[in-house]
């Protein structure tokens, strides 16, 4: 089995006239894993992508995937990966069967071949039963499972997913994981960018955080959060109105930045020292701010994020999702 990673990049640089949207990435992602790229809206995780699948050329620096240079050797490149956007690229007026054959007959099938792999992805990602219905009908996640499943009609090396679990319901999102997990289990790379910290840490072996177009740090989830070096308090307030009261307070007496919580209404704060936790919730009480519950926990990926760039993963750059869709022929 080949040693040759399945991506490599060195200082890879993308510029959009004056928007830097990659100001050099370094990445390396070993074959058969689930990498995460984790990071905000406009972070550069969508542009990296489309560098590493060819669609975008780099300004400066180098990708390699699957051993060949993305300028170089696109053609190569794009012979053995394949791609999911952040929007489904299906025909809403084709049913479901008819758009995995489509998928299937432009990637080389015959007629034969097209329909018995239509057959089998329908069943794979359980939507047989819908299987002749038109597309326009499909809720979200079944559309997702399609897009999916079109991704795969041509099993790839390395499968490329731009936030395949945006906008999707809890119960949508956890099958969309399972899928996930079973395109991993049967030797394809899978290169995941996320907003969802959670997503990232139940999927991903390793994973990168990016922000402002820079790789901030590297590492499995349990690595990046033991780079915090402490544990957090999460404090959930009985009345919301006073939410940004409670923040206030919580950052005066733990020295220290209150983001939000991983349930709405909870606030979360690095722990520096224990002591300072008592301090906290008397000076709650003392204010008439009612706890609804607290806990002291190890630190989640929302903490560590937090702690790196000093903003929530719902915050940071806007530049990449500015940038023109600049496209390689």
């Amino acid at each position: 089995m080949t040693t040759t990673p399945a991506i490599e990049t060195m200082a890879l640089q993308k510029r959009f006239r004056e928007t830097e949207a990659l100001r050099g990435i370094d990445l390396r992602v070993e074959r058969g894993t689930v990498f995460g790229l984790l990071g905000p809206n406009g972070a550069g995780k969508t542009t990296t992508i489309r560098v590493l699948a060819t669609l975008l050329r780099p300004t400066g620096g180098t990708a390699r995937v699957l051993g060949h240079d993305v300028v170089q050797e696109a053609a190569r490149v794009r012979a053995q990966v394949s791609l999911t956007g952040q929007f489904a690229s299906l025909d809403e007026d084709l049913t479901a069967r008819e758009n995995l054959v489509l998928v299937a007959r432009l990637l080389g099938f015959g007629w034969r071949a097209a329909r018995a792999r239509a057959r089998e992805l329908l069943v794979a990602f359980g939507l047989a039963d819908v299987g002749g219905r038109q597309v326009r009908s499909f809720s979200g996640g079944m559309r997702r499972r399609l897009d999916i499943a079109a991704s795969l009609a041509k099993r790839p090396e390395l499968l490329f997913l731009d936030e395949p679990t945006t906008g999707l319901d809890p119960r949508s999102r956890s099958q969309v994981w399972e899928l996930v997990r079973g395109i991993a289990a049967e030797g394809t790379t899978v290169l995941l960018t996320t907003q969802y910290l959670e997503e990232a840490d139940r999927l991903a072996q390793r994973m990168a955080v990016i922000d402002d177009g820079r790789v901030i740090a590297q590492g499995s989830g349990r690595e990046l959060k033991a780079s915090v070096g402490s544990r957090a308090l999460h404090v959930q307030v009985a009345d919301p109105a006073r939410l940004a009261e409670a923040s206030a307070l919580l950052r005066e007496v733990m020295q220290d930045e209150v983001h939000d919580g991983p349930e709405p209404g909870m606030l979360s704060v690095r722990v520096a020292r224990e002591a300072r936790v008592a301090e906290a919730l008397a000076a709650l009480a003392a204010r008439g701010l009612a706890v609804r519950e607290f806990a002291l926990v190890q630190p989640s990926l929302d903490d560590v994020f937090f702690a790196l760039t000093g903003h929530g993963a719902e915050q940071g750059a806007t530049g990449e999702a500015a940038a023109p869709a600049e496209v390689v022929a």
